[in-house]
């Protein structure tokens, strides 16, 4: 029989099965990145693959890894980082594979618990909605029930009808919990249990990073040793994985191995067990005055620690972020209130006869411990040496404190249980490479320094479909006040006259909210008067809704900082223009940035070439290949800052641009 490798490249073939698929077309690129991933899955072992633009990747990886999960009946897990991709592999690229090959098998798309309806808990809400709700959240209970008699899709979050808003509070008292949310209690009808058995039975499990790392993290505490040894696999046992979109998951893994203690969700938590002004919550019908008094205490010991918090981490500032340098930096007036109260609860629990109302119970209290734990972590800062803390505002207003950690460097937890000895995982993006050491930047911040590193260049004729723009008369950003107002000026010159030459159609990509802000208001007039509409990051839409609005009408210009970057696809002319008003280096007080140079330089190392320059290289990538998407999108790329003809590294930049794209320099 072929081995896998060859029947893959036979699949890719101008004669091959998916030759007769819709708007197929051979491209050797493709062929080459799948039988490199067949060989890979064959082997047993880590591949990387940077793919540019247009090769097809999704369907490089998905053919190999199907063949390959059926023969061997192993799961495969395919992780991404955007919404975007997760929807295309789920209802465009699985079910092109299943129809040109010909091959049954089950695919399921897996999202966090909290995204999806419980039936129990709807049930339950809806009997204790007097104790809960006001009459709007009943309202919305209520259509969410009737809503849940028909619905369609998987009964998730993001099934919902668009003119059915369910508040997040009506919203948390129904979703899926641990504890309540069982086979026992909601068997298979429920929307979770659903999706849990189809992603028990199915062969291909669609996720994204945050929840990848997240349940390897939970599967790994929880494995069977073989020998001493871990088991193969990552979250299924014996699984292999594709990682899509994997330039971002150096960050993903290091928030994921992290913690969060928020305010905000702390004192809605509190407020939703039982609510002094309203005199609703869920622990109406148990409100003791002893459990009165704890939940009091909580509520108040939860606004001293976070004012005092503040006071203590920053005394003469209010907002912003701020590192957590020592251990005891704050005094821990959190965890004991929300212990006594945990320990209360979960009395309460043991001598509730009704197995749902104890289940219930049991989940609240595990709710209270873990934030107790986890404030109780912050103060002592345990991982200080792995690990970076900091404080950060949260809320419309900057009102309330969010405490977050992460692990400095993931490569040493990666290196064994992402790319060690029996895994499989590949990974790939357009952008992994991020100048002359070609993939060992990225390799080394992840662990996977043994893996092979395949580069496969684009199909496009950048020749043809780009120009880029470089304005070297534009002034360096400013490095103090004075120079402020003249930058300000010029770059907003420089942003007409290129809004001009493209008649709109474009993205401009900013690396802070400030300047973009600024921006948006003196672009306002001028867009108005040549009738283009303008999008602003943080105005009165969501980044879906601002890209939505963006692509249908043509004419547009969208202002964004980070998320537009990357993992935004607009083919065709409504995307024309790609302006770059500046070249994307990390704030160097970002605490998690800090940190990773703290820590290059003990090593000896140099954090700019080390650290800020290789990632603001594969930002820049990402940001430039929003631009051409298909063979016939043509377009401009405009950089706005001087700075890559000036300095010495800007040659860095100049190379990550496709080289056969012409440049002309004003």
């Amino acid at each position: 029989m072929p081995s896998l490798y060859e029947r893959t490249l036979l699949d890719f073939s101008p004669e091959g099965p998916l030759a007769g698929a819709r708007n197929y077309e051979f491209r050797p690129q493709q062929q080459q990145m799948a039988g490199a991933v067949a060989m890979a899955l064959e082997e047993a072992r880590p591949l990387l693959v940077e793919a540019g633009t247009g090769v097809g990747k999704s369907l490089a990886y998905l053919i190999p890894a199907v063949r390959f999960a059926l023969e061997k009946q192993r799961k495969a897990v395919i992780s991404t980082h955007t919404i975007n991709l997760q929807e295309q592999l789920f209802h465009k690229d699985i079910p092109t594979v299943r129809a040109a090959l010909g091959l049954d098998f089950k695919a399921a798309l897996l999202k966090g618990r909290a995204n999806y309806l419980c039936h129990t808990r709807l049930r339950r809400a809806l009997e204790q909605a007097s104790d809960l709700f006001n009459q709007e959240e009943t309202r919305q209970l209520h259509e969410l029930l009737a809503w849940s008699r028909g619905e369609r899709g998987e009964g998730s979050l993001s099934d919902l009808p668009p003119d059915l808003r369910i508040s997040p509070k009506v919203w948390m008292q129904v979703c899926s919990e641990p504890h309540v949310c069982t086979p026992r209690n909601c068997g298979s009808s429920c929307p979770y249990q659903a999706a849990r058995l189809r992603v028990e039975e199915a062969q291909v499990v669609v996720l994204n990073h945050t929840l990848f790392f997240g349940l390897m993290a939970l599967a790994r505490e929880q494995e069977p040793k073989e020998n001493g040894e871990p088991t193969p696999g990552f979250i299924f046992g014996n699984d292999f994985a594709v990682l899509d979109e994997a330039h971002t998951i150096e960050n993903v893994a290091a928030t994921q191995l992290g913690l969060s203690l928020s305010e905000q969700e702390l004192r809605y938590d509190l407020l939703r067990m039982y609510n002094p002004r309203t005199r609703k919550g869920t622990l109406v019908k148990q409100a003791t005055p002893n459990l009165l008094q704890l939940l009091d205490e909580a509520r108040t010991a939860s606004e001293e620690f976070f004012r005092c918090a503040r006071l203590d981490a920053r005394p003469e500032e209010h907002r912003g972020t701020v590192r957590l340098r020592q251990p005891g930096w704050t005094e821990n007036l959190l965890s004991p209130p929300l212990e006594r109260l945990g320990a209360e609860i979960t009395c309460m629990a043991r001598a509730e006869e009704n197995d749902l109302a104890r289940e219930e119970l049991m989940e609240t209290a595990g709710r209270v411990l873990a934030y107790a734990e986890t404030a109780r972590d912050f103060v002592e800062m345990e991982d200080e040496e792995t690990s970076v803390y900091w404080m950060e505002t949260q809320g419309t207003e900057g009102q309330y404190t969010l405490l977050r950690s992460a692990l400095i460097n993931v490569a040493d937890v990666l290196r064994d249980s992402l790319f060690g000895a029996g895994h499989t995982c590949i990974c790939t993006s357009a952008t992994l490479s991020a100048g002359e050491n070609g993939m060992k930047y990225f390799s080394g911040r992840v662990g996977a320094e043994e893996a092979e590193a395949i580069r496969i260049g684009s199909p496009f004729n950048f020749a043809e479909q780009m120009e880029i723009v470089v304005a070297r008369s534009m002034p360096p950003p400013p490095s103090g006040d004075g120079e402020r107002e003249e930058y300000r000026t010029a770059l907003f010159d420089w942003i007409v006259r290129s809004l001009e030459r493209s008649d709109a159609r474009a993205f401009v990509l900013f690396t802070g909210y400030g300047i973009m802000r600024e921006m948006a208001a003196m672009l306002r007039p001028v867009c108005a008067e040549h009738g283009w509409p303008l999008l602003v990051q943080g105005d009165d839409m969501d980044r879906s809704s601002m890209l939505r609005a963006f692509k249908e009408t043509v004419g547009s210009v969208l202002l964004g900082t980070d998320s537009f970057w990357t993992g935004v696809d607009v083919p065709g002319e409504a995307l024309s223009h790609v302006i770059v008003t500046k070249i994307p280096f990390e704030a160097p007080n970002n605490p998690l940035t800090e940190a990773r140079c703290e820590e290059i330089l003990a090593r000896g190392g140099n954090p700019f070439r080390d650290y800020s320059l290789p990632e603001a290289v594969l930002k820049f990538r990402q940001g430039v290949g929003r631009l051409i998407r298909s063979k016939s999108d043509k377009g401009i790329v405009t950089l706005l800052d001087s700075r890559i003809v000036a300095k010495y590294y800007g040659a860095r930049f100049m190379h990550a641009l496709p080289k056969e794209a012409p440049r002309i320099f004003i």
